[in-house]
């Protein structure tokens, strides 16, 4: 008995090293395509009708997501946790009126800053094309990490404490 629970161990184990790897190499592959030139001033209006502008002293996150993706439902709380000790900006794309994000935000006891990008016009700037997809930058504002998909709150805080280094 004890060797069949040992073998299905390492086979779990396994499974879960083989997965990781494959995630990390899709999203690798995914995040190729995406605009990393440093960012530029940036002034924008968020769904709170606050003018957010870029702190050029201090390394950034932008987090675009969408209320209709589950990875991103699943990834809001490590957003979340972040958002209270780092500067953070997320964008909704195609996630309806500021209104409809509000509740959404409310309903999931969210209060990371939103920029609703309706028009997909800053989607298509960063050329985003898979949610949620996470840039962060330094304090130079280029871009030290991209990642496509799912990102662990532990994930996130190492790269953000990086990129204050």
């Amino acid at each position: 008995m004890k060797e069949k629970i040992k073998h299905y161990l390492k086979e779990i184990i396994l499974f879960i090293i083989v997965m990781t790897v494959l995630a990390n190499v899709i999203s690798l592959y995914r995040s190729m395509d995406i605009n990393k030139e440093p960012i530029k001033a940036l002034d924008v209006k968020l769904i709170d009708k606050s003018i957010y502008s870029l702190n050029t002293s201090k390394p950034l996150l932008i987090h675009f997501w969408a209320t209709w993706c589950p990875t991103c439902k699943l990834e809001a709380t490590n957003i979340e946790r972040i958002s209270k000790h780092y500067e953070v900006l997320t964008i909704a794309v195609n996630s309806g009126s500021d209104k409809e994000l509000k509740e959404y935000l409310d309903e999931h006891n969210l209060n990371f800053r939103v920029l609703n990008d309706k028009e997909n016009y800053f989607a298509k700037t960063f050329a985003i094309s898979a949610y949620p997809t996470t840039l962060i930058y330094d304090k130079e504002q280029k871009v030290l990490f991209s990642e496509v998909g799912y990102t662990s709150t532990f994930g996130l805080w190492l790269r953000m404490w990086w990129a204050s280094l």
